[in-house]
């Protein structure tokens, strides 16, 4: 009896599992239930324990897709690519070309696949799948994200524009997800809109810009990000073109013949200009001389100090000078008149220790001396390109005004004024009573 029960089970084990129970009670009339028992167990059907957790990760990373099979006995687990039907691994063995599969199992439940070095098209459905019949199977989906990246085309290149242009900068990016497009400047400063109002940043992917000025010059950074690090950005270099300009601080300047003077203008200009100095007959400075010396300061992208330095002042420097700065654009000037002070307007009274006298004396630097001329109000007409300043001050070197001195000089014109005034009245009240003693 033994073996005939054993070639029935045999038999059994090649039928549908739903059909055991019933065949096994039949053959065993109900009397050998350790039979059924052990047979039950070893043909129980597979059955997945938890849904494959969809996986995120990036290019260039590793993505693990895990599997996890209960009473899987004889039958076999693989893992298959869906949107293409690719079979990738059965059981232990990996079977496509693709290097970067892998495969792992873990007391024959825990069916993990890995994938390395991911790209952008691994992204997709991936299906684990028993043998059984009819075939069981679940998915999981491998979502790849991929940083930004900046296209070269159509994001803009660095541009060159003359003022008042319009001006449109673009900025393309790649990505998943797709990137968002920020604007700002490089150093910071606010940028303009259209509408007049100013912000730190903008978003989209153009920036329109339009009637550019000087002051929109400089960098201009796009960057691109998703959430995915790193985020990247690109630097747009944005070049205004304008023909020079002069502004001039201080047009008319006082100074005492055998001092020091130091003349000086402001030139905007892009391209750079060349900048030099003429005298109002039209000859040019001569910068490298024992009397003059010049220079030229950058204080911004466009703008440049330019200096006149006059050594030991004689007549014959006294007069108009013309900073002039020209470029391919153009060409102004502006001109500052050097006159002279005469010596006693002057107080050069000091102590050994550097300090006046007296409680009554200011000490005023030369360069806060400051003289007034009508002439010099408001725009020169004839330059509408150059800007005057009302207040113009001289530059003595070494040179101090003395405040005590110029009020005892007022006070005593003061006295004189009053005490000519007095002698006039007495002479005519001198006569009226000459006339009355007549009478």
């Amino acid at each position: 009896m033994p073996s005939m029960r054993a070639a029935y089970f045999t038999k059994v084990l090649r039928q549908p599992a739903g059909s055991l129970l019933f065949v096994l009670i039949f053959m065993c009339h109900k009397t050998d239930f350790s039979l059924i028992e052990t047979a039950a167990d070893v043909i129980t059907d597979p059955k997945f324990s938890f849904p494959i957790v969809n996986v995120t990760a990036s290019v260039g990373r590793e993505a693990f897709l895990t599997c996890v099979v209960q009473d899987l006995g004889s039958f076999k687990v693989a893992w298959l690519r869906v949107d293409t039907q690719t079979i990738l691994t059965i059981q232990n063995h990996v079977i496509t070309k693709n290097q970067r599969i892998g495969i792992t199992n873990s007391e024959h439940k825990t069916w993990t696949m890995k994938i390395k070095d991911i790209k952008e098209n691994d992204k997709g459905w991936y299906m684990c799948q028993i043998n059984t019949d009819p075939m069981k199977s679940q998915m999981g989906y491998l979502d790849v994200v991929v940083p930004p990246d900046i296209l070269d085309y159509p994001t803009s290149t660095d541009m060159v524009v003359r003022e008042d242009s319009n001006v449109t900068l673009k900025c393309a990016a790649t990505g998943s997800p797709e990137p968002t497009i920020t604007w700002r400047r490089e150093n910071g400063v606010p940028i303009e809109l259209a509408n007049g109002s100013e912000v730190l940043s903008v978003e989209g992917v153009t920036l329109v810009l339009p009637r550019v000025k000087r002051q929109h010059m400089g960098a201009y950074l796009c960057i691109a990000s998703n959430g995915v690090p790193p985020s990247v950005s690109k630097r747009i270099t944005l070049i205004v073109h304008f023909p020079p300009m002069i502004t001039v601080q201080n047009q008319l300047i006082g100074a005492v013949e055998n001092k020091n003077v130091t003349l000086e203008c402001q030139s905007e200009a892009f391209p750079k200009s060349i900048n030099y100095w003429t005298r109002e007959r039209g000859d040019i400075v001569p910068p490298g001389s024992v009397k003059y010396t010049s220079s030229v300061t950058e204080i911004g992208e466009y703008r440049n100090a330019m200096q006149l330095h006059i050594s030991d002042l004689t007549q014959a420097e006294f007069g108009a000078y013309r900073c002039v700065a020209k470029n391919s654009l153009g060409d102004t000037d502006g001109t500052i008149k050097l006159y002279r002070i005469p010596p006693t307007a002057v107080n050069y009274v000091e102590n050994s220790e550097g300090r006046y006298k007296g409680s009554n004396k200011k000490r005023i630097k030369s360069s806060e001396l400051y003289h007034q001329s009508k002439a010099s109000e408001g725009m020169d007409m004839e330059n509408p390109g150059k800007r005057k300043d009302m207040m113009l001050g001289n530059e003595l070197e070494d040179g101090y005004y003395d405040s005590a001195a110029a009020a005892v000089t007022h006070c005593q014109q003061h006295k004189l004024t009053v005490t000519t005034m007095a002698l006039f009245t007495m002479l005519f009240l001198f006569r009226k009573v000459a006339v009355l003693i007549d009478v």
